[in-house]
């Protein structure tokens, strides 16, 4: 065995590495992560490669892992919002909105449309964020770094949306069981109408840098691709199922928050591959802003949260002043509140894929059991088949078109 590989004897080799005899020739081990800039997040891919080529690979996760499941069941189940947004914290509304609806589809609690339009707005914007880091950063990893810093000033644009909903920005514990805390305020009508107006040309400036620049096309043409049924042997959604050839959308399988009222299409790919996976988040993107323009124009009149006293937090006025609104807020803050007792799932699409809450409550103030399904975990299974063959600058960009959130595949 190389005195290179003898000194990672016993720690993160994988075990079938260890045994090896020799190391001839070019063929060598090398640690992508778990600290490189490569990896966007804390995991690590030990490689076995024969100069630059990608000979097999052996994945470390677990490096981040917070525990949020059994974190979860030890808190009521309004406190459990903080927690899901930092899951995949590049798109936390998602997170956030789909939880509330998990518990009341538990709780029963009937939401207006109002509060379904103004959380596919949000969810929608969400979209928007996650999809622009993930292609600005596959630009950056083939060596294209100016479209990344025009994509960072439209999120931050979104995030300023964000901060007039909740106050806060990146992981955002917006909205409440049984809707929202305050109602969208005027300069958030001001911001969106703005930007509903000026990003969709800003964003095609931007696709204009990559989607036919021949540099870009050859380092993600035929790069990192999987076929439509090993996708889904995996268990492979959202953008990177789709970019498979498969159309599955969990908006229009599965509908959820009014999604039926709005007309937008399922952009498809064809090879599964990195310029596949970019090209669906790009349509993706127009798809969003579709929805975005239908939800905000016809926003409905009504109230911005369901009338759910037990679970939604009254107003802080009301609490000082009023008898019954203090004792709600008392047993809501200290989780006095039971939820029914049941067994439901619910899931939304996430900017990754399938995100869902499998939620089992036998009556108590914190969950019985719970678990997030998340679509990073799941599809990052397939990343070694898809490198394997590949070159060491292959594995970088392909990582960066799965979108893999650490938060998220760490849970």
């Amino acid at each position: 065995m190389s005195e290179d590989l003898e000194k990672y004897k016993g720690s993160n080799v994988p075990e079938k590495w260890e045994s090896d005899d020799t190391i001839e020739g070019e063929i060598a081990t090398l640690n992508l992560g778990p600290t490189h800039p490569a990896t966007h997040g804390i995991f690590q891919n030990v490689l076995k490669v024969d100069g630059e080529k990608i000979l097999s690979s052996e994945q470390t996760v677990g490096y981040i892992h917070r525990a949020f499941e059994k974190l979860a069941e030890r808190r009521p189940f309004h406190q459990i919002t903080p927690i899901t947004d930092r899951l995949n914290y590049c798109s936390s509304p998602i997170n956030n909105i789909g939880w509330h609806m998990t518990v009341e589809k538990l709780a029963q609690i009937e939401v207006s449309k109002r509060i379904d339009y103004m959380r596919v707005i949000i969810m929608e914007l969400a979209r928007i964020a996650d999809h622009l880091v993930c292609n600005s950063v596959i630009g950056v990893d083939t060596g294209a770094l100016t479209g990344f810093t025009w994509m960072f000033i439209e999120r931050e644009r979104i995030y300023d949306m964000y901060e007039q909903i909740c106050g806060a920005r990146l992981t955002t514990n917006i909205g409440r069981i049984g809707g929202f805390e305050r109602d969208f305020t005027p300069k958030f009508h001001e911001l969106i109408k703005d930007f509903l107006k000026t990003f969709p040309k800003r964003f095609e400036e931007f696709n204009s840098m990559l989607d036919r620049n021949r540099i870009f096309m050859d380092r993600t043409i035929g790069v990192g691709g999987i076929s439509s049924e090993r996708a889904l042997n995996y268990g492979f959604t959202g953008p990177n199922l789709r970019a498979a050839g498969i159309d599955y959308d969990v908006r229009v399988h599965s509908p959820y928050s009014s999604y039926q009222d709005f007309e937008f299409d399922i952009p498809v790919g064809t090879g599964g591959d990195t310029y596949d996976r970019f090209q669906v988040r790009q349509e993706e993107v127009r798809q969003s802003l579709r929805i975005i323009n239908q939800a905000y124009n016809n926003l409905p009149e009504g109230n911005y949260h369901a009338d759910a006293p037990e679970f939604y937090l009254p107003n802080k006025a009301d609490v000082y002043n009023k008898m019954e609104a203090l004792i709600y807020h008392f047993k809501i803050i200290m989780g006095e509140t039971p939820v029914p007792a049941g067994e439901v799932y619910h899931s939304v699409e996430g900017g990754n894929g399938e995100l869902g809450y499998y939620l089992i409550s036998d009556g108590g103030r914190t969950p019985y059991r719970l678990q997030f399904r998340r679509p990073c975990f799941i599809y990052y299974q397939a990343y070694p088949e898809m490198i394997t063959g590949q070159s060491l600058s292959d594995a970088v960009v392909t990582l960066s078109s799965m979108n893999v959130i650490a938060g998220e595949l760490d849970a």
